[in-house]
């Protein structure tokens, strides 16, 4: 099993990714393999993600505390723009 933080890391870059690109099914798929794992392995609820110029910034609901966790956007934004720098790379092929 994945740790708390590695999960959250996960979750939230490839939903940077399915934010610009809702389309992208398999960025969908993706985001909810790794949401299920934060609500179902991790018991998360109520999460929320705010962002400044430096970091991410995810805040839950955790066994009844409200927490929160920080990403540095730089390592979070590093998918979307590989995706953006190179898009013949990542097609997207809806399912029919």
């Amino acid at each position: 099993m994945n740790s708390l933080q590695d999960a959250l890391y996960n979750w939230l870059t490839i939903k940077v990714v399915i934010d610009e690109r809702p389309d992208d099914t398999a960025a969908v798929e993706t985001e909810n393999m790794f949401y299920k794992m934060l609500t179902e392995d991790h018991a998360l609820s109520n999460i929320e993600v705010t962002k400044d110029d430096v970091m991410y910034y995810v805040h839950y609901d955790q066994n009844g505390d409200r927490k929160k966790n920080r990403f540095p956007c730089e390592l979070i934004d590093v998918m979307l723009e590989q995706i953006n720098d190179e898009p013949e790379k990542y097609i997207n092929y809806p399912t029919e």
